[in-house]
């Protein structure tokens, strides 16, 4: 069938936040739930595919829909309602973090679970069910919800608690987008009676020694290890960062570290050079030598003078490091870059992460930046956590080497079957429809498909990674 006038005048191109992936689409940003209702009618009558796209952060194809529809949910971003003495809050979709914590930090609330950078979409997060540095003491975003709207494919309404149509609720949330469409969230958020954190940090010399330090922290409130993922001498070595929330009456002046504006970062690097620009610089050490020289030297110095050292940090300070250098991404080139994320059980985790290093160091395709972190088991659909550890790798997409890349990738994916590991959709480039099948087992893959065919008889949503993951070449 031809798109009509009403589709071609929204075609539009757009990319992942990788800048790896572009595609064609219909780009549309609703601003009320009746606007997205009539889209999806729309699209039903145009017989074409819808995407939903928060903030578009998503590494790989999550958020992109090529050839189809996409709902940018940036305009639906109001805050509903907020109760600072509950810390409860509502909001609509493409309310983002940044804005969330800007809201409520001044009443001395904070979210309980972050993502790395303060600009997804709260909607976006909560499809893929985002953890922080702290998940295996919060666990997900998710578990923070006390419920949510949501509209389905096939033009029901539905409110949805932990008790209240569960299955959808513990469905919808990490579903990535592809079972209902969040229209009201309300969250639980954290008491806090500072806008500071206490910091450790501290260096490791390989990864055994960063894995038990990962774990014998778990008392702290947040625990990440930064792992050198180019040695090959004191292989998955790196420096730890533990933080803890500061007790009521620790802050001297809470009423200024909790002032929202005291959280901005810095635009400039000592005073002189704009962050907007530092990307650009970055670009000259994206390579093998410059990747392993500027490993080497952050090793050294954290294994000096940054050694056990305590400080205190600003809660977006600590939170949102991906956040200190606008643009980073693009320091990788014209070819963007796939982030690989794997999940491995406490047992299996050093050998695993081990073997991915190796595997990717021999192949000459090493990650400039690995991020490790403790996890635990929850509930929801399309879960990726594990009572283990996660191991977080940037690969840039050199363009003569992408097929390579993509070989590589899968060889991964088979080492961590192997673990018993698992996988998390945000930030998956690489998956295919027998890996998913593996991970996510026979009982999950037949619970989504029924779901999909409840709520989704016409097979509406549907995005390029339900397509690569779920229907590929030989399908689920």
């Amino acid at each position: 069938m031809k798109p009509s006038t009403r589709l071609t005048q929204h075609l539009a191109g757009l990319e992942n936040f990788g800048h790896s992936i572009r595609r064609p689409v219909y780009l549309f940003r609703p601003t009320r739930v009746e606007q997205v209702a009539e889209l999806l009618e729309l699209a039903n009558k145009e017989e074409v595919l819808v995407g939903l796209r928060g903030a578009g952060r998503s590494y790989g194809d999550a958020a992109l829909t090529g050839g189809g529809i996409v709902l940018d949910f940036g305009r639906m971003n109001r805050i509903l309602d907020w109760n600072p003495e509950t810390g409860v809050i509502t909001v609509e979709p493409g309310v983002t973090i940044e804005q969330l914590w800007r809201h409520i930090l001044e009443d001395g609330w904070w979210s309980p679970v972050m993502p790395g950078t303060m600009f997804p979409t709260i909607g976006g997060c909560l499809g893929a069910n985002v953890h922080g540095k702290n998940n295996w003491k919060a666990g997900t975003m998710g578990e923070h919800v006390l419920s949510f709207n949501a509209l389905l494919p096939n033009g029901e309404e539905v409110t949805c608690t932990p008790t209240e149509n569960e299955e959808l609720f513990h469905s919808i949330i990490s579903g990535m987008g592809l079972l209902g469409v969040f229209t009201s969230i309300t969250m639980q958020m954290k008491k806090v009676y500072s806008g500071n954190l206490d910091v450790n940090a501290w260096a490791e010399p390989n990864m055994k020694r960063m894995l038990a330090a990962t774990d014998a922290n778990k008392e702290e409130d947040y625990i990440v290890g930064w792992v050198d993922s180019t040695t090959r001498l004191g292989l998955g070595r790196g420096q730890m960062h533990s933080a803890r929330y500061l007790a009521e009456g620790e802050d001297a002046n809470p009423a200024q570290t909790l002032n929202p504006n005291s959280q901005d970062l810095p635009d400039t690097i000592m005073g002189l050079v704009p962050k907007s620009m530092v990307w650009r610089f970055l670009q000259l050490g994206l390579n093998n030598p410059g990747a392993w020289a500027g490993n080497l030297a952050k090793y050294f110095l954290n294994r000096t003078v940054g050694n056990n050292k305590q400080y205190i940090q600003s809660l977006v300070a600590f939170t949102f490091l991906l956040d200190y250098v606008p643009n980073w991404e693009r320091a990788y080139g014209k070819g963007g870059l796939i982030q690989y994320q794997s999940f491995m059980p406490f047992d299996s985790a050093e050998e695993t992460f081990t073997r991915i290093l190796r595997h990717s160091q021999q192949r000459g395709l090493p990650s400039y930046l690995g991020v490790m972190k403790r996890h635990r088991p929850d509930h929801f659909l399309f879960s990726h956590a594990v009572d283990g550890f996660s191991l977080a790798l940037d690969f840039k997409v050199p363009p003569r080497k992408q097929a390579r890349l993509v070989k590589m990738l899968g060889e991964l994916n088979q080492i961590v079957l192997e673990g018993n590991g698992r996988f998390y959709f945000a930030k998956d480039s690489a998956l295919t429809p027998d890996v998913v099948r593996a991970f996510l087992g026979e009982e999950t893959v037949k619970k989504f498909q029924a779901l999909k065919a409840r709520v989704d008889p016409q097979q509406l949503l549907q995005t390029d990674l339900y397509r690569r993951c779920f229907i590929g070449p030989n399908g689920l």
